[in-house]
This record gives C-alpha cells, structure tokens and sequence, in this order.
C-alpha cells in the first residue's frame, strides 16, 4: 500500500466538473418530449379528503393530467422484510409505508393530495395552485406531549439490560436524574429532492437525487411490480442529502406514475416548503437519563430511556440509546426506546441517527455527573474508559479514545480551563469550556465493483455506489491508483447507477469500508488476467509466469523487460482486461467495531448584548486509517458546523393548534452561515483497523455530528451556570445576568 497515495490529502477528481457546471443532477436531466409534474398538498393535519374540484386546474394552459386518490394507478408496497445490512445490494426500504394517493385519509400537513402534470414547471404550478380540496378535520396531534396525551408510547425496541441498575441506583453515592429533549431538525440540503422518470418499452428509467441507487431500484420495482432488471437508477452527483436521500419518498413513485399515465418523460421536483413535510426529518426526542457513580466517580448505573415521535402509519425508532449500551463501563445499563405517533410525516435517518441527540443527552448527563463528583469532565471520563464493549461481551477491534481526549485536551489547553462557573472572561465575553465524547459504530456491508484496464493505457472503474459530496470518487481512484500504479488522472471512475456492479447506501458511514475491499480485488483480478495475457505467445512477457510478473507505475515486468498495461492488450488486440469482485461483511463474532473520538469547544458569551458564539472547536478523532485526509477532515468539519446548528438553532415549529408547519422555509428555519463558523482543528490518530478491511478504514461522516452538541451545552453551563436541556439554546434560555464567578 502506497503512502503517498492511500492517505494522501488528494483533490477530489470531480471536482472540476462541479465548479464548471458540467455536473448534472437530477433536476438538470431534461429528455426529449418532458413534461412537468407539481403537487397538491394538504393543508390540514389530520383528516379526511371529502372533494376535489380539479376543473379550473384543468382549463388552465399547458395541463396535460391531474392525478389523484381517484384515478392514480395500481402501485404496491414493499416487502415486509426488514432491511438489513447483510441484504443491502437486495434490500427495499421506504420510511413512509403509504403509497402516494392511497387513499383519501390526511395523516400530516403536506400530504400529497393531488398532482399536476403540464407542459412547463410554471403551467404546472399555476395549476396546482387552482385545485380545490375540501376536508373534514380531525384532532391532530402536534408534538411529543400531545402525541403522549392521547395514548401510552409503543415499545420501540433496540433494548439492552444488564446487571440490575435499579437498585445499583438506589446505591450509589451520587446520582443524577435529567430529563432532556431535542426538537425535530429538517434536513435541508441545498439540492432539494428532484425525480425524473421515464418509460422505454416497458423500462423504467429514473433520474433521482437519491443516497442508493440500488435500494432505490430494488423499491421502484415492487412498487410498479417489475423486475429489477427492468428498472434502472440514475444518481451521478447528489447534491447532499443527510439521511434525507436514503430510502424511497412519495414523490418518486408520484413521478413514475404519472410519466407511464402521460407516456413522457416527467420531473418533479419536490418545493423547499414540502422538503419540511414529506421528505423525513430527525424525530423529536425525549431522554430520562439516571445515572448513579460510587465514591472514587466509577459509574455504577446507567439508565437512558427515550422516546420520540412517528408519523400515524409509521414506526420509526430514533435509537438513542445505542452509544450509552458500550460507551462507557458500567455494570448496570438499561437502554429502552418508546415511540409516539403525531400527525407529521414520516421521520428519518439525519446524520448519526440516534446517536446525535442521544449523545446529546448522555454526555450532557456524564458532565453534570462528573459534578457532582466533583470532578474534572475530561478525568472522570478517562475514569470511566470502556476497555471493551460490554454490551456484546467482545474486545473493541480498535479503541483509542484515551488517545484522543489526550491529544485532544492538550491542543486545546484543556488544562488552563478554571471550573467555576463564569471565572474565565476576556473583556467583556464569559468565556466557557466544554468537552464530549464522540462515538458512531463501524459497519462493512456486502458490495461489488467492476474494474476495466483499456488498451488506450486508461482504468476504468463501475461500481453501484453514490458520492453525495464526501469525494468517493477520489477514494476509489485512489485505491485503483495504489494497485495498479497509474496516475489519479488515467482512472475514471462511474458511480451513481444501479446498472453497474450493486453497492450499498451512502449512509450509516458503510461506504468506505465497504466499496474499497471489492474495487481492490476487481483490480486485482483485471491484472491478473492481463498478466495471463502477457505471458501468452504474443503477449510480451512470453517466457514469464503470469504469478512471477510484477506490477509498477502502470507496467508489467519479468525482471528484464517491462511493458505498459496498453502494450499488451494492443499486442493482442484486445480492448481490456476485465475484473468483477463481491465482498462481504466483517467478522462481528470477534470483535467489537465502533469509532471514537473527543470534542473541546470553546463559547463565549456577551451578556450585555445577549451575544453567544461557539469561537472554538478542536476534536480528536480515531476512525482508523484515513484515506484522504482532505475529504475526510472536510466531512468532519462539515459535521461539526451542523452539530452547531443543532446546538443553537434547528428547530422545526408545529402550531400546536394545528399541527401545522410554522417555519417550513429557509428563511425562518435557522441554520449556521459564514459568521457562526468557529476556528475549527481536526485531529486524526490514523489508526488502521484492519480487522474490517485490507484498508483499515472506517466511516467519518457521521461521527463529526455525534457529542458536539453536548460539547456546546457543557461550554455554555461553564460560562453562565445554565444547564440547557432542551435544544437548541436559544438566546432567550440565556438572557438572565450571568453569575458572578464562583468556585
């Protein structure tokens, strides 16, 4: 493995293209004869379709279609087989169960109601806005609390139990019992979710801004009952998606329908408003955490009990509790998960699912513990340093979370922080230190590539996988590059089909780990046969082995005579040496796979002026061996700005009268922009865990987001002495005088 290749910060290879234009997206794919489809959307909660009067939108210019619950065609649901890791390449998955236009029944505000089809996006807008629907109410659930009112929560699963923490609890000598809460969060990635779907000759072709083109097939094709064959995903570029993009929404099928109905290529692109409604979001959360530690701060008892809202029809489960379970070491854990079904759309997984606000909860619990020990934050969690997961009863493959609050602490002068609350100042700003842990699990699903060595000298790369920003095209040039020695600029690599080899999500941070073992045995097993053809008659190397032949800088060599990969196959007249590969899943039955890492954040905090600012981030990060340090401290970067966004300023708002969507634009929906970046520092240990791969590398995208929320509140209570626990925290939480500073 070459150093200077494999873990250099190399530039993306598609980047070019991106700052060019020549970039297309779903939205950009324009086929001939296409026309627009734009939908109708409830404007109640809860109810019931009673009429449609649909003759005005239909005398208007350019309509071609209106569909709706009366006339749209027959589709399907899925399978009831849950998805899973090991069935990714065959797997179907949706978050929201009902079909587009099911049936009459409105379950949340932005329901699909009806949709429009016409000759422009302007037609069909305009037309969209002249349907009349008319409704009979029903009470709506607006929130968590509402959602309890009506009813007990659901045992959401996802449980774990050991040892008896309720009477080690009772024993402890200090204790802590905090509930927290974190509202719902909208994914709001700047390419909003766009659909173009054609029909050839009974094919069904699908342009979509979509996380997995495989999964996305594999759904298309139960729903319109063919088979996957017959069904082709296209997703070249994505412009990010967050979790938002992963499964299959209303708006797709809606699109795919109305394209067979018209018999032309349609594109829907679903508005910014609705991105709010019917493309998933993070679930409202609401965590007890009860936590307990003996004299010397060892912890003796963890209970993290959650729960969080799902939309009516749906059962979505935020597992918040899956880092507290081996996080720490603990003896007594209890980890449960409770569901409450409100009138909003279907949730879904945002960044480290379950762990972000989960995280959020645990580590602000682990600082007012470390309190009440009177402690130091950083040495009780060093204290409290799981050496092994104790969950699964496994070692860990690789743990140096140590390693990282050392390095950590000692970059960001952990050491000068003074623990009384409002003691630290710089003028007129209090300022605060705060530190989390981090944690997301390490996962390689199955996955296949297909590897083209060209006899124009040039290596082609097809792999069923999706760059929705993170530079994976880099990555896998960069494994092609590392094997066969040609420069990142003779290898192309295509993404973003499910026609190619089939590759899991870009999600869950599986895709590293989980692409670069196939595309590494696919280029192996294409230089091996052109090895084979180099030492045939004519080949070039006749009197070599194929095994003996070595391979550099793009050559083949015998010792004494060295030919580029194009000389042989032009000396044979042959177009490529071909390797396919399928790998699978690691080895779970020996070790424990997790990543870990530690976040130091500084705030500040003007009083006089209600002004408060996170100024500084350093967070250490063990996600094994980094393959471009570029992207991946990018991705990090990128995670934590959001985390700060979660920090201090998401929030979706639901009138609770309602139900309905109150700040569901990008005006009033607060996220960080340039002035809120902080100085951010990265540090990656580079540990290889060769126990998930012949790389060492495992997932970076998600660990980012996980603690640093955490980080912030704990930064914040050090400033001002306000322990915020619900999110965000917002200026009026903190608008009282900040104490004076005491010990």
């Amino acid at each position: 493995m070459n150093d200077t290749i494999m873990g250099a910060p190399s530039r993306r290879i598609d980047g070019r293209l991106k700052v060019t234009g020549r970039a297309h997206y779903a939205a950009d794919q324009h086929p001939k004869g296409m026309v627009f489809a734009y939908g109708v959307y409830s404007t109640v909660a809860s109810g019931s379709i009673t009429s449609l009067d649909i003759e005005a939108a239909r005398r208007s210019p350019g309509v071609i279609d209106i569909l709706h619950h009366g006339n749209f065609p027959q589709a399907f649901h899925t399978s009831p087989v849950p998805f899973s890791l090991a069935g990714v390449l065959t797997g179907s998955r949706t978050d929201e169960k009902r079909l587009p236009f099911e049936d009459n029944v409105i379950r949340y505000a932005g329901q699909f109601v009806a949709l429009v089809i016409a000759d422009t996006f302007e037609h069909a807008r305009e037309a969209a806005y002249k349907v009349k629907v008319s409704y009979a109410d029903s009470p709506s659930f607006a929130n968590l609390e509402q959602g309890l009112k009506r009813g007990a929560p659901a045992d959401g699963g996802q449980g774990h139990k050991r040892g008896d923490p309720g009477a080690a609890f009772d024993r402890g000598t200090r204790t802590l019992d905090a509930t927290y809460s974190t509202p719902v969060e909208t994914h709001n990635p700047m390419e909003m979710h766009a659909t173009v779907a054609l029909w050839e000759n009974g094919r069904l072709v699908v342009h979509e801004s979509t996380q997995s083109v495989v999964v996305h097939r594999n759904t298309l094709a139960q729903a319109f009952g063919l088979p996957t064959e017959h069904v082709e995903v296209r997703a070249p570029f994505i412009g990010s998606g967050f979790g938002g993009k992963l499964w299959m929404w209303p708006h797709s099928v809606a699109a795919c329908a109305a394209a067979k109905v018209v018999g032309r290529p349609v594109q829907l692109v679903v508005p910014r408003a609705q991105m709010f409604t019917t493309v998933g979001h993070r679930p409202e959360t609401r965590q007890r955490m009860r936590l307990a530690a003996d004299s010397n701060g060892k912890l003796v008892s963890l209970r993290h009990e959650s729960l969080n809202t799902t939309g009516f029809g749906d059962r979505y489960v935020e597992n918040c509790g899956g880092m507290s379970a081996s996080l720490y070491s603990c003896a007594n854990v209890e980890i449960t998960h409770g569901i409450v079904q409100v009138n909003r759309g279907a949730p879904t997984s945002m960044r480290a699912p379950g762990a972000a606000p989960g995280l959020f909860a645990l580590e602000s619990a682990i600082d007012e513990l470390a309190e009440k020990c009177q402690m130091d934050p950083l040495a009780f969690r060093q204290l409290n340093w799981a050496g092994q997961n104790e969950q699964e009863k496994l070692p860990w493959s690789g743990n140096h979370l140590r390693e990282a609050l050392a390095q950590g602490a000692e970059r960001f002068g952990w050491a000068s922080r003074t623990p009384g609350i409002g003691s630290m100042r710089a003028g007129h700003e209090v300022i605060g230190y705060g530190m989390a842990q981090c944690n997301w699990d390490a996962f390689r699903t199955p996955a296949k590539a297909r590897v083209s060595l060209k006899a124009d000298g040039r290596a082609q790369v097809y792999c069923g996988a999706q760059d929705i920003g993170t530079g994976t095209y880099t990555i896998i040039a960069q494994c092609v590059a590392d094997i066969t020695g040609l420069p990142l600029e003779k290898i192309t690599v295509e993404l973003g089909n499910s026609s190619y080899p089939p590759a899991p999500v870009s999600g869950g941070s599986w895709l590293t780990a989980s692409v670069l073992p196939a595309v590494a045995e696919a280029t192996r097993a294409a230089l091996t046969q052109l090895k084979s053809f180099a030492a045939s008659a004519q080949g070039g190397l006749a009197n070599a082995k194929p095994e003996a032949i070595k391979v550099s800088n793009g050559r083949l060599e015998d010792g004494t005579t060295s030919l580029g990969f194009a000389d042989v196959l032009n000396r044979l007249k042959i177009a490529s040496a071909e390797g396919e590969a399928h790998t699978g899943m690691a080895d779970t039955a020996k070790h424990a796979f997790s990543s870990f890492g530690a976040h130091f954040v500084e705030v500040r905090w003007d009083p006089g002026i209600s002004r408060l600012r996170v100024s500084r981030v350093v967070s250490a990060i063990d996600v094994g061996r980094v393959i471009n340090p570029l992207t991946a401290r990018n991705q990090v970067e990128g995670a934590i700005v959001m985390a700060i966004g979660m920090a201090l300023f998401e929030v979706t708002d639901y009138d609770e009268r309602n139900a309905m969507p109150v700040n569901n634009n990008y005006a009033e929906y607060v996220v960080p922009v340039h002035a809120d970046q902080p100085e951010i520092d990265v540090i990656f240990l580079d540990y290889p865990d060769y126990n998930l791969n012949e790389f060492g590398a495992r997932g970076v995208g998600e660990i980012g987001v996980t603690g640093l929320a955490a980080a912030v509140a704990n930064a914040v209570y050090h400033a001002t002495g306000k322990r915020v626990r619900d999110l965000p925290i917002s200026l009026e939480k903190l608008m009282d005088d900040v104490p004076t500073a005491r010990a």
